[in-house]
């Protein structure tokens, strides 16, 4: 017996020197690595967030370029999806690659960098899982909102500002519009474009200022529902239009404190639902702007509207990337089979929605030391969601 137990510590002792040496580490690790390639008339630098995500595992590395551009690291077996990031001042570079297969072999990965600016009105908050009826039974999802944020030291104007979500409505839901030469260079807005009005000046926006924007209903949903929001507050924008989307559950009539020029147009409608749809688990949402044309005018050109690859029936909204003022791409946390739909420029990343119907809400980081220079609330704005924003555990607007 003792000589069996002595046997035994001779084995866990081996064992511990191996692992301490890293042998049982280092089976079946490849090289991966990653070459960032800035766009033309920018030189690569160190520093730059080489972020390294396990589609299956989710198991995640985070690594940093040297001033050759590089970073590498081992790793197993695996399906993985790469981000890069790197910011100048405003002068934002992303780029992306998914589905990297590291396979008994070392892989070496190009990823071309996209060049965008930061930012001046920002999205802030995105709360669109809906929230518990409790203390009766059953869940509630007309209280969707969105929060716009003025990170800019000047004033910016709302008038004229555009909206929508994108097609597909959900991330894990297979992406119609990836094709062999990646996504396209516009955005598919599905359903409905929504534009605030105004004459150019009507709706100033001041550094640091927020903005809401009821996507359902602009009401008091809290009266009933404590786990809800107050949604009927002075300032409050609201995409309301019975005309088009006439289901009072999720649009009903805004309250008494929503000026009725803060009821969102509809500039057009392209789906067939009675309420506008933004998915519960994880919707890709853009702000924008036309350029050089009136949005009205763009729309009603045939070429702007596309049809949905696989539908007879939905049609889109060929917005051009560079319109974009900004997006947020959220994923579905409980799936592991989820898909980008927007570009690099826009959104390079993502962010996780974890559960429906909790109250969770998806909000963006406050740059501190940028805030503390400026005097007033800075967001942080990499244009890349993995980065920038987090899941809250409740609705900034919950009291």
């Amino acid at each position: 017996m003792q000589n069996k137990i002595i046997t035994a510590l001779s084995a866990l002792l081996l064992l511990t020197a191996c692992m301490e040496l890293g042998a049982p580490y280092e089976t079946g690790l490849h090289t991966l690595s990653v070459q960032a390639v800035y766009p033309e008339g920018y030189a690569a630098r160190a520093g730059a967030v080489v972020s390294i995500e396990s589609t299956g595992s989710g198991s995640a590395y985070r690594l940093e370029t040297d001033v050759a551009g590089k970073a590498s690291t081992r790793l197993p077996n695996g399906i993985y999806r790469i981000a890069v990031h790197d910011r100048d001042g405003k002068d934002v570079f992303n780029g992306t690659a998914d589905r990297v297969v590291v396979n008994e072999a070392d892989v070496s990965r190009s990823i071309e960098l996209v060049y965008s600016k930061a930012g001046s009105l920002v999205i802030k908050e995105l709360y669109c899982g809906g929230c518990s009826k409790e203390p009766e039974e059953g869940t509630y999802q007309s209280d969707q909102y969105l929060i716009l944020h003025n990170n800019d030291e000047q004033p910016v104007y709302l008038d004229g500002l555009c909206m929508g979500t994108l097609s597909p409505y959900n991330s894990n839901a297979a992406n119609p519009w990836d094709g062999e030469n990646g996504l396209p260079d516009f955005v598919p807005i599905i359903q409905a474009v929504w534009q605030v009005g105004g004459d150019g000046t009507t709706f100033p926006v001041a550094p640091g200022e927020d903005v809401v924007i009821c996507l359902r209903g602009a009401i008091d949903h809290a009266a009933q529902y404590p786990h809800s929001v107050n949604l009927n507050r002075e300032g409050y924008f609201v995409c309301y239009n019975p005309v088009y989307f006439p289901n009072p559950s999720y649009h009903p009539v805004p309250g008494d404190k929503i000026a009725e020029d803060h009821h969102l147009q509809v500039v057009i409608k392209t789906g067939q639902a009675n309420a506008y749809t933004v998915s519960l688990n994880s919707p890709a949402f853009v702000i924008f702007r036309a350029e050089d044309t009136d949005i009205h005018d763009f729309v009603a050109q045939p070429q702007n509207l596309i049809q949905v690859p696989g539908s007879s029936v939905d049609r889109v909204v060929a917005v051009p990337n560079e319109w974009v003022v900004d997006g947020i791409e959220v994923f579905n946390g409980g799936s592991s089979d989820n898909h980008k739909r927007l570009v690099p420029s826009i959104d390079a990343g993502y962010v996780t929605l974890s559960e429906t119907f909790k109250g969770r809400t998806l909000m963006r980081k406050v740059d501190e030391a940028a805030s503390e220079a400026a005097g007033f609330e800075i967001l942080q704005d990499t244009n890349n969601s993995t980065e920038d924003f987090y899941e809250r555990e409740t609705q900034s607007l919950h009291l």
